[in-house]
């Protein structure tokens, strides 16, 4: 499924990934949603090493859930489908195996805040805010709010911000630890872009399975990891070959240590 409001594009190695809805602040609805999944499959199998994820217009990194979308849902489609299917597009980009920088020139609130989570680096312009105002209006931080946001950023920052409805100016992100670098108005694409050249100064693979790691030791995606990771030596194993050609010839293997 593709969606004309999410554009991706290639410059050699580094792949861009834009909300391309600044007439409503770049917020998602449900077919974006889905769309992001697939485009995040789909970098995942290019040779892309690493993703820019940013929004046009510069008022909004993105504004998260599309209210007119979701306040029209019933209570259970909400949960069932609303929340959930976030979840699925959210982690499907915080689980890419390639580093993901977050280029923020626009405030960065509620559901964009949980886009920019998935990040492995944000960069900030100095003007952005950064804050969780669902409780102001009857709803809860759904797209990992509470769970992704609070082992990236830390609890109590998630308590001022969803509980206290505290809005941070990018300084203080930075100093929260939400932000990793703040630039001057103007220049987060630039310096993101310069901060993607970096990652292409180092090894693919040996990048992939550092942040697969970190992403473990998060808890992020553990058993998905191990078993990635067992599956990638037992298919480097003689073992695998001795089992694929039995099976071939419909014969019993010989496992036996040699």
């Amino acid at each position: 499924m593709s969606d004309p409001r999410l554009e991706l594009t290639y410059e050699g190695e580094i792949a861009r990934l834009t909300i391309r809805r600044p007439d409503k602040l770049n917020a998602l609805d449900a077919e974006m949603m889905a769309a992001l999944v697939g485009l995040a499959h789909e970098v995942e199998q290019s040779s892309a090493r690493v993703l820019i994820l940013q929004g046009e217009g510069g008022r909004a990194f993105s504004a998260g859930g599309d209210i007119a979308a979701w306040s029209a849902e019933t209570p259970e489609a909400f949960g069932r489908h609303w929340v959930r299917d976030g979840h699925v597009a959210l982690d499907a980009l915080a689980q890419l195996a390639i580093p993901v920088i977050a280029a923020i020139d626009g405030h960065c609130l509620g559901g964009g805040l949980e886009l920019a989570a998935t990040a492995d680096y944000r960069i900030a312009e100095a003007q952005v805010t950064f804050g969780q105002p669902e409780t102001r209006i009857g709803i809860i931080p759904g797209w990992s709010g509470t769970q992704r946001a609070v082992r990236r950023f830390g609890a109590q920052i998630v308590r001022r911000m969803a509980l206290f409805g505290e809005v941070l100016t990018a300084a203080e992100a930075e100093a929260a630890g939400i932000v990793d670098k703040v630039v001057p108005e103007g220049q987060a694409g630039a310096a993101a872009l310069a901060l993607a050249e970096q990652v292409l100064d180092r090894a693919p693979r040996a990048t992939e399975l550092t942040k697969m790691l970190i992403n473990a030791a998060e808890g992020e995606e553990g058993g998905r990891i191990l078993e990635s990771l067992a599956g990638s030596i037992a298919a480097a194993s003689d073992d695998l070959q001795l089992g694929l050609a039995a099976f071939r010839a419909k014969r019993k293997p010989d496992f036996r240590r040699r």
